[in-house]
């Protein structure tokens, strides 16, 4: 299991993507690392787009990030309810002062656009929020995972065995 003994927040809200959460949350979860679905009470049942529900196991109170690897950001329309949380933008711009893995796929850059960490990475995201990202500072291509440093982002759902296993590469070398 090549992420043994590494520690991922999988951040959680209302209307996330269902396939942009589990299938990493699962992925990570079999190379072995230990994913804490955080949102914002602990022991909430969160329901995706298309009802796949999702129970926080940590409140944003609850977690320091100083203790975890890495974070996940899903896609869906949770990005636009968790970037309005102090603690979520804390998060992402702790693991990106300390170079630890992000991952965010589709919708979810919008976290990362109101953490003000992406002036001059090149990413990339669903089409939908291209200006946004650009906006922002960042180079946005049109392919299915792009990896700038320790941020791994990607598109949509199809791109998702792309986005894993290059998520999975990222967090192996930093954390050596």
């Amino acid at each position: 299991m090549r992420l043994q003994n590494q520690k991922v927040i999988a951040l959680v809200d209302h209307d996330f993507e269902d396939l942009e959460l589990w299938y990493p949350v699962h992925r990570l979860r079999e190379e072995g690392a230990q994913v804490d679905l955080v949102g914002q009470a602990p022991n909430q049942k969160y329901i995706g787009k298309y009802g796949v529900p999702a129970e926080s196991d940590y409140a944003f109170s609850e977690v320091n990030p100083e203790d975890y690897d890495a974070i996940l950001v899903p896609g869906g329309w949770a990005p636009d309810k968790l970037r309005r949380f102090p603690e979520v933008i804390r998060f992402v711009q702790h693991m990106n002062e300390h170079k630890k893995p992000i991952g965010q796929i589709c919708h979810a850059g919008w976290v990362l656009i109101s953490a003000n960490i992406l002036e001059g990475k090149t990413v990339t995201s669903t089409p939908g929020i291209k200006d946004d990202m650009t906006n922002a500072g960042a180079t946005w291509v049109n392919e299915p995972v792009v990896s700038d440093g320790h941020l791994v982002s990607s598109r949509r759902p199809p791109d998702l065995p792309d986005y894993l296993r290059e998520l999975i590469k990222v967090m192996e070398e930093y954390s050596r």
